[in-house]
């Protein structure tokens, strides 16, 4: 028999490339897969914490313009009012666990988690001998991850505007 010089097919060296090629491809796209899911979870916990946040500047704003009052002498990273209703409630920051907290009745109810930091800023004005509060401004960083985001609302006491 005669040796064919004209073979067809792939020599082990052209597979061997064309299997280090393919390799090159399918790590570079699994890099980008993983960075795409990272960058998603990075997105959706961010989403989540300025969610909250958002929710609890929308209870808290609401309340405190239709507060009776509003304590002056509260330190700033709470605030204690008197609602519409008569009831006494207070919104405290929580540095150490970075939680907002709703307390009322003796209870404490979570309405923020991952806040890096929080103010309640009261302006105040004294009529005759009392001091009152007519507005708040609120700020509140919520974080998620390496992720901050700072949220600002504020509220005027229409009460207070007399």
């Amino acid at each position: 028999m005669r040796y064919m010089r004209n073979k067809n097919g792939f020599t082990m060296a052209e597979l061997l490339i064309a299997l280090a090629v393919t390799a090159m491809l399918l790590v570079a796209v699994a890099a980008a897969f993983n960075a795409s899911a990272i960058n998603y979870r990075e997105n959706n916990d961010i989403f989540n914490a300025v969610n909250s946040a958002r929710q609890a500047l929308t209870r808290i704003t609401t309340q405190l313009r239709t507060a009776n009052a509003v304590n002056p002498n509260s330190p700033n990273n709470e605030c204690a009012l008197i609602t519409a209703s008569r009831e006494d409630i207070t919104y405290r920051y929580n540095s150490g666990d970075k939680t907002l907290y709703l307390e009322t009745n003796g209870n404490s109810y979570v309405l923020c988690k991952n806040v890096a930091d929080m103010t309640f800023t009261k302006d105040k004005v004294v009529e005759g001998s009392e001091t009152k509060v007519k507005g708040v401004q609120i700020s509140i960083t919520v974080a998620a991850g390496d992720i901050q985001r700072t949220l600002s609302a504020a509220a005027v006491i229409r009460r207070n505007l007399n």
